[in-house]
């Protein structure tokens, strides 16, 4: 019985062992016969991907530069007006409203004259009496140069009766001493009346001329009683244009006091900062004549014609000016400021816009500049940023060339070098594309690079 009961373990602990074996070989049995029947993978084929890629034929030809920049339309004229005298305002223009435009001429408004119509009446009689002591003086002098001659004559008598009248008492004993001093008191009272007469007659000349002196201060006062006048009357100078009003009837104005701004729109200027770059390559100088001489500042500009958008219509107003200097240099920006005008006439004339140019509109000018010689035009997207294109060899490879750009303007890159006639450029944007790839072309038509 003992050994029975120990001998029972032992065949369970065999029988588990063969058990797991007999899965074992069935799992590894049947583990084989799927994977006899897995079929190799087909062996994989390696194809070269193509790029898809359009391109242009490579034309140099002249490009005229056009230079754009913007800036804000003004007035050339622009007029902050103060009356010159003082005093109360009895008449103002009933158009005196801001954004009104008064014709060259009118009253814009008048200042109370009556104090200066006084004045001028009062310097107006100075003047007259001045006029009339220096026709007075004249005429006494030569009435008084007469009358001198008159006196010295009568002097030169009474000497003679003097003289005779002494001999005769002091010779021969003819007559009596009051006689002889009666005689000698006539000679002196002649001698004296003379020599008054004489110096009198001297200081005419003198008297004569303080005397005119003082009519041409008159004169002056009246001239400035005049134009005290006047300025009275206050006219517009121009066609203005009322940009500020600050004056109403019965108000007093003094001296210096701004009561009015006007504008002249006969003639508006955009100043347009350029980069100075673009103005240096690209402007358009005369060539300097032997007859001027140097001058440290850009001389002998082309007056070429401008066209001026409104940059809130590009595509409908449109004018033209002329560019007329360089206003100056900015170091800070390093840029170059122009002055472009445009007559009253060509602003009011914008094409099939009804609207004209006027001051204040923000606008972009477009400044013709100089040709560039045998250049390649292509799409800005054709050359990269490191100035590189990709061009398309014979074999339908890529081939990255460096170019030297000259000019980039709006959507187009000008190239002068490294792209040569005939050459097919690249022109879809590529990013970082490896050397020598395949290329597949889209429009098989191809276009040229002048189109």
């Amino acid at each position: 019985m003992g050994n029975n009961a120990i001998n029972r373990p032992k065949k369970h602990v065999m029988v588990r062992i063969v058990v797991c074996t007999l899965i074992l070989l069935v799992g590894w049995v049947g583990m084989k016969g799927l994977a006899s029947l897995k079929q190799p993978p087909a062996e994989a084929k390696s194809e070269e991907q193509a790029i898809k890629v359009e391109t242009l034929t490579a034309k140099p030809r002249d490009y005229p530069v056009v230079i754009t920049g913007y800036g804000q339309a003004r007035v050339v004229t622009e007029v902050a007006l103060a009356p010159e005298i003082s005093g109360k305002a009895i008449h103002v223009h009933p158009n005196l409203k801001t954004g009104q435009v008064i014709p060259a001429g009118e009253i814009l408004f008048r200042i109370d004259p009556a104090d200066y119509e006084a004045g001028l009446r009062e310097a107006k009689a100075g003047v007259s009496q001045w006029q009339n002591t220096v026709a007075r003086l004249k005429k006494q002098l030569t009435i008084d140069t007469q009358r001198l001659k008159t006196l010295q004559r009568s002097a030169q008598l009474a000497k003679t009766e003097f003289d005779r009248v002494q001999r005769l008492y002091d010779v021969d004993r003819v007559g009596t001493r009051s006689g002889v001093d009666q005689a000698e008191r006539g000679y002196n009272s002649a001698l004296d009346q003379a020599d008054q007469m004489e110096q009198a007659v001297s200081l005419y000349p003198l008297q004569i001329k303080e005397a005119e002196s003082s009519l041409v201060s008159a004169k002056a006062r009246l001239a400035v009683a005049a134009a005290n006048l006047s300025r009275a009357t206050v006219k517009a100078p121009f066609d203005a244009r009322i940009k500020m009003v600050a004056l109403e009837t019965g108000q007093f104005v003094s001296p210096g006091q701004h009561v009015l701004t006007l504008a002249d729109d006969s003639l508006l200027e955009i100043q347009v900062p350029l980069d100075s770059r673009d103005a240096r390559k690209w402007l358009q100088f005369k060539a300097p004549s032997g007859d001027s001489a140097p001058t440290a500042w850009f001389a002998g500009l082309q007056p070429v014609v401008c066209t001026i958008r409104w940059t809130e219509d590009k595509n409908g107003s449109r004018w033209t000016g002329t560019l007329h200097r360089i206003v100056k240099f900015d170091q800070q920006t390093r840029t170059l400021t122009v002055a472009v005008r445009i007559s009253g006439e060509a602003a009011g004339n914008g094409g099939s816009s009804p609207l004209p140019l006027v001051e204040g509109m923000f606008c972009q000018v477009d400044i013709p500049g100089q040709t560039m010689k045998q250049v390649v035009r292509l799409p800005r997207q054709a050359v990269s940023f490191e100035n590189k294109a990709y061009l398309a060899t014979a074999e339908n490879r890529l081939k990255t060339v460096d170019v030297a750009v000259a000019r980039i303007e709006g959507e187009h890159v000008y190239v002068s070098q490294g792209i040569g006639t005939g050459d097919r450029v690249i022109v879809t944007r590529l990013i970082d594309p490896l050397e020598n790839s395949l290329l597949d072309f889209v429009d098989t038509a191809d276009k040229e690079s002048t189109s």
